[in-house]
């Protein structure tokens, strides 16, 4: 019995060797040569997990960053700030994208039976392109300010109303986020191809090409059924911050750091995306 028991505990202790073995190979693989893209973000696109150990200034706790990427929403009408983080129905995810992305958008158009049949079909692996401070991020920024000038005018056009107050200046803050707060890192393009996808967005310091998934999805407007899709979580989209890039710092010098909000950490880190597009954090750099 007891042979036994040493038997199970040596194969338990073998598999994780094994594991472990395999993992580590991978991270190697993923990480030898030149990066495939290389770039740098702030807190305003990694996010620093609120009242953790180490906000609070216990050095010795684990550090993890997670990435906020958002997309421009086709059926957005109203600018409301958040943009869909992490996820969402983009514009430019219509039913040729869909075609091209491996989906059978034809049986959509047959009747109900077919709709139904369309959107159970299952998610599909893709790579999806995010795009760095560019038109995308001009957009929701000129978006947001269009949105401010017209609660403004209806709040001048309607002196003395609260509800109007409160509307222009919701508008006013939201901008004010846009501005300095928001991601700027924006889910432009979508394909299947790695080396098609780096010929159509070659600037590799602004362009990131990671795997993600996207599931089929029918949205009404207009009194209209259109063919699109939900692009949903990352492959990886949280990271580890090695404790060597973890300088030590006083409480009192991190009341400086604080950013635009008055609540995250000022930071710039650099993103590096290896050979089987997995990214990992290079280089952290703490404060202004």
């Amino acid at each position: 019995m007891k042979r036994a028991s040493l038997k199970i505990l040596a194969a338990g202790a073998a598999l994780i060797l094994v594991t472990n073995a395999v993992v580590l190979i991978g991270v190697y693989f993923n990480r030898s040569g030149e990066a495939e893209a290389r770039i740098t973000l702030t807190q305003r696109e990694l996010s620093v997990p609120h009242g953790g150990d180490w906000v609070r200034g216990k050095e010795n706790s684990g550090l993890a960053l997670d990435l906020k990427w958002r997309v421009n929403q086709a059926s957005v009408d109203e600018y409301y700030g958040g943009y869909g983080y992490s996820g969402g129905t983009p514009d430019w995810l219509d039913e040729a994208r869909m075609k091209s992305l491996g989906f059978d958008v034809a049986i959509a158009a047959e009747n109900t039976a077919g709709r139904r049949r369309f959107e159970r079909q299952m998610q599909r692996e893709i790579l999806l392109v995010l795009e760095l401070d560019g038109p995308a991020w001009q957009k929701a920024l000129e978006h947001a300010r269009q949105n401010a000038a017209r609660h403004e005018a209806a709040w001048q056009a309607n002196a003395g109303s609260k509800e109007f107050e409160n509307k222009a200046r919701h508008a006013r803050q939201q901008l004010q986020n846009e501005e300095a707060i928001n991601s700027r890192l924006f889910a432009i393009d979508a394909g299947l191809d790695r080396e098609s996808l780096r010929v159509k967005y070659p600037d590799r310091d602004r362009y990131l090409i990671l795997k993600a998934r996207v599931r089929p999805r029918l949205e009404a407007r207009n009194k209209k059924t259109r063919v699109t899709g939900y692009v949903s979580e990352l492959a990886v989209s949280r990271f580890n911050v090695p404790h060597a890039m973890r300088p030590a710092q006083a409480p009192a010098a991190r009341a400086s750091m604080r950013a635009a909000d008055g609540k995250t950490l000022r930071f710039e880190a650099t993103l590096a995306v290896g050979r089987r597009l997995e990214p990992w954090i290079e280089a952290l750099r703490i404060g202004p």
